[in-house]
């Protein structure tokens, strides 16, 4: 029967094609993403990063993959490789991670190598699944002696197994291969499993939620996709299942496992709609964050976006980084309380930021407030590419403010979720430039591009030509499918133009605003109104019409809230959406420098540093009380060139 159901499944996919001209995902007033086909990027800060991450990072991943035995596992599962299981029994997931990253790239840059090779990879996935459709690499190799926390039995031990974790994952990667491909192959592995998962798992069957929230992502995905409702109504279930379930399993004190008995580190304290601060772990709970906002989407019942858009006030008041990272507690990777920001063992976990980029993209996504975008712009140019070297190949797990000299990137790791992460980000953050809006489109970040978009008028072309973040300016080529048309572009001004870095009041800047945001049309001083961070240009477009935006980009000292103890009698510097830092390797010896905040920062563009990257050089006084020049680099670049100190809040003279 389920061999049937399948096919059915296939045969609708192939009618709908491989490639969607948009992801129609438009419900209840939301703003539309355009499609990842529909958006090509040439910016000269991006595309470095986007390239490098197809040539090196994803090549590189691959092969850790196989050094590690992630990949052999399945080879082994399937009965194609003798063998015992290797690893972690969540390391099933980053692989999937890695072929979701990879076939972002492939929609960007056909390659028919890493394409054989990924479908070559699918093969062997396939061979892994049983044939009710489970697939966990540990239990099918070897049941009686699986990676520590397998549990005995199937999901008798969710909380800890990541079973469901791995296969949400697995969901996004075989999506994606899909929109990349156009093949079914992947997608049937996914949806034979979704079986499973929807035949064990629901209001009177086993309701257990997830210890680690990702699989009601993934379920979402599969439901845009084939239209199929029952993998709506299973993510809606385990995201309604939190905080209703008895407890289920546990765990001697002081095993490895321990934390897993708590369940607020676990979310599941509360009911979700009850729920209204970010406790526990930061990567699980911003994954749960994006899904709730992702079920108001889809079922237009707005209850879990507002429970959503509560925790992201309790974040942006007091639980988040001037970089954009969450998770400051390193034990359990978790939140901490209000204002528990320490820098030096700051975690900031590098998957932390790419959820809280999924999670803001889809709190605007619902609400079209800039806010969201402020926040996500952020996360994005600090304490998201911060997680990966500039060599493509070292990366950061934690993404501390400050460091003592003994902090440095690595080429791996045993738990190597955070490389698989930015792998499949990279490709696929172009789908946040623009947005579709029932009056015309939105500019969310100014990155060089070209997109073709949809309007109640009809298709446009845009271009984007920008030396952003170094400079503010950004320039617009509007070129309408008909002769004349009539919409509204909305073009976003950052927060950071303002009196405060982000939205939240927990930082503001001391040095005051000098410039002002300019817009012109053709030349021409245009007045737009502005509401929701957007100032809107609503007019009648012709081919080669062009936008002109210039954002006042002058560095600024930042300054936290008096209960940020960490942060108290320092300040920060920021440049635009960037946060900068003081590094060893241009300054020597750096935490105890101290700076007076009534200098001005003086901006190069270094093109030999870093791949060419923003310096900010001003006076300092050493411990000596001696003044001298010192250099700061954006943060993102820290820790490429070896160990030494480094400290992004710097003490200062001023009281």
């Amino acid at each position: 029967m389920r061999k049937t159901v399948l096919i059915v499944v296939s045969v609708m996919l192939a009618s709908c094609g491989g490639n969607t001209s948009r992801q129609e995902t438009a419900q209840n007033g939301w703003l539309k993403t355009p499609s990842l086909q529909s958006v090509t990027v040439n910016d000269a800060f991006w595309k470095p990063f986007i390239e490098r991450n197809r040539t090196v990072t994803i090549p590189y991943a691959f092969g850790k993959c196989e050094e590690t035995g992630r990949i052999d596992n399945f080879a082994i599962a399937g009965g194609l490789k003798k063998g015992k299981h290797t690893g972690e029994r969540y390391n099933d997931s980053d692989v999937f991670k890695i072929i979701e990253g990879a076939c972002y790239s492939l929609l960007e840059t056909p390659d028919p190598v890493l394409r054989n090779y990924v479908d070559s990879l699918v093969t062997l996935i396939a061979a892994a699944q049983e044939d009710d459709g489970y697939l966990y690499t540990t239990r099918t190799i070897d049941p009686v002696n699986m990676a520590p926390g397998a549990g005995r039995e199937r999901w008798i031990d969710e909380r800890v197994s990541h079973e469901l974790y791995n296969v949400g994952h697995m969901y996004e990667a075989a999506v994606a291969h899909y929109l990349a491909t156009g093949s079914d192959s992947f997608l049937n592995v996914a949806l034979k499993n979704a079986e499973l998962v929807a035949s064990e798992f629901g209001w009177g069957l086993r309701e257990i939620a997830p210890g680690h929230q990702e699989i009601e992502i993934g379920l979402i995905k599969l439901f845009e996709l084939t239209g199929n409702n029952r993998w709506l109504e299973l993510a809606r279930f385990f995201i309604d299942v939190r905080g209703r379930q008895e407890e289920y399993t546990r765990h001697p004190v002081g095993s490895r496992f321990e934390v897993y008995n708590d369940s607020v580190y676990l979310q599941m304290h509360l009911p979700v709609l009850e729920q209204t601060e970010a406790v526990g772990h930061a990567v699980r709970g911003a994954y749960m964050y994006t899904a709730m906002a992702d079920i108001s989407r889809v079922t237009g019942d707005n209850s879990y976006l507002e429970a959503s858009e509560k925790i992201w006030r309790d974040v942006t008041r007091g639980k988040i980084y001037i970089t954009g990272g969450i998770g400051s507690k390193e034990y359990g990777e978790a939140f901490g309380e209000p204002f528990e920001l320490p820098n030096m063992t700051a975690y900031t976990e590098t998957c932390a930021s790419v959820a809280n980029v999924f999670w803001n993209h889809r709190l605007y996504s619902a609400t079209g407030n800039a806010m969201y975008l402020d926040a996500l712009e952020r996360t994005l140019y600090n304490g998201l590419i911060s997680g990966i070297g500039q060599d493509g190949c070292s990366f950061f797990y934690p993404n501390p403010l400050e460091s003592d000299g003994r902090f440095e990137r690595a080429g791996w790791f045993e738990c190597s979720c955070c490389p698989g992460n930015v792998a499949r980000l990279l490709p696929s953050m172009k789908q946040y430039i623009w947005s579709e809006t029932t009056a015309g489109i939105n500019l969310n970040l100014f990155i060089g591009s070209s997109a073709h978009l949809s309007t109640t008028e009809g298709e446009t072309d845009v271009t984007v030509e920008t030396a952003y973040p170094w400079t503010g300016n950004v320039r617009v080529t509007v070129t309408p499918s008909t002769e004349k048309s009539r919409f509204t572009i909305g073009v976003r001004i950052p927060a950071w133009t303002g009196g405060e870095p982000a939205e939240g009041d927990l930082y503001r800047y001391v040095t005051p605003e000098k410039g002002r945001v300019g817009i012109r049309v053709n030349g021409k001083k245009y007045k737009a109104p502005i509401s929701d961070g957007f100032a809107h240009i609503d007019r009648e477009w012709k081919s080669g019409d062009v936008v002109e935006i210039s954002l006042p980009m002058e560095p600024r000292f930042i300054e936290a809230r008096k209960e940020v103890a960490a942060d108290s009698g320092r300040v920060a510097l920021g440049a635009g959406p960037l946060v900068y830092c003081l590094e060893q390797a241009d300054n020597g010896p750096v935490r105890e420098l101290t700076v007076d905040t009534s200098v001005k920062p003086v901006f190069a563009f270094e093109q030999s540093l870093a791949g060419g990257t923003g310096t900010l050089t001003f006076p300092v006084t050493d411990s000596t009380g001696t003044v001298k020049q010192a250099k700061a680099v954006p943060y993102y670049s820290w820790a490429n060139r070896g160990k030494g100190e480094m400290t992004v809040w710097i003490k200062t003279t001023n009281k």
